[in-house]
């Protein structure tokens, strides 16, 4: 019998295909028969409704004790993009005083010094505009021979580049601990049961924005 899919002899789309994270978040609902299946544990016999009673306990703690770390992984990144903020901000005081650097890049700084902090709405966009401007900090880091040898700046950079592979590594984990929500959220019956009536929903992953999806593309050499 042939694979269902066969990578090799298989049709392929020659253009290739872009894919996206879906933005939508499905509610987890239950049907009747959960609830038989609910009624007739306890009926004629209490024992078994009983022990499917502490396995929608252990669900239920299992599920929060999920949510938080979920949250714990988000904040590691938040954590890590604040630092970045910070070394931004001390390379464009070294490089400022030598070129004049472009005006996005100094108006994104501006905006860092007096915006808030990396939160879930503002994370992406704040990752973004991170890696706009020390790509341009770069760039004026290569034009001139004079920065090269400034050895703050180049401990900077060098700093950015770890926070970077950080920040990676922390997406990395909390996507998969996303995913293993939304897996654990549809394991019928104790915890799909306990998620429907406690109104969960799936968890969006990590998303890259439109803009680092285009530099993605656009040639670096």
């Amino acid at each position: 019998m042939a694979n269902e899919l066969d990578e090799m002899t298989g049709p392929v789309n020659q253009e290739g295909r872009d894919v996206n994270v879906i933005e939508k978040q499905i509610p987890v609902k239950i049907g009747v028969g959960s609830v038989i299946f609910e009624f007739f544990l306890w009926f004629p016999f209490i024992l078994p409704g009983l022990i499917f009673l502490f396995m929608k306990i252990s669900a239920r703690n299992y599920l929060r004790a999920l949510q938080q770390k979920i949250q714990h992984n988000a904040s590691q990144i938040d954590n890590y993009l604040e630092q970045r903020v910070q070394v931004l901000q001390n390379v464009v005081g070294i490089v400022e005083k030598a070129v004049e650097l472009d005006k996005d890049v100094m108006k994104t700084v501006a905006g860092l010094r007096g915006g808030a902090g990396p939160n879930e709405e503002n994370r992406n966009e704040l990752a973004g505009a991170l890696d706009s401007a020390m790509g341009s900090i770069r760039v004026a880091f290569e034009a001139y021979p004079d920065l090269k040898a400034h050895r703050a700046l180049a401990d900077a950079l060098q700093q950015n580049s770890y926070l970077q592979r950080e920040i990676t590594a922390a997406r990395e984990v909390y996507n998969d601990t996303v995913l293993r929500w939304n897996q654990d959220i549809f394991a019928w019956p104790t915890k799909m049961i306990v998620a429907a009536r406690a109104g969960y929903t799936t968890r969006i992953p990590f998303t890259a924005s439109r803009e680092v999806k285009e530099q993605a593309r656009s040639k670096f050499f």
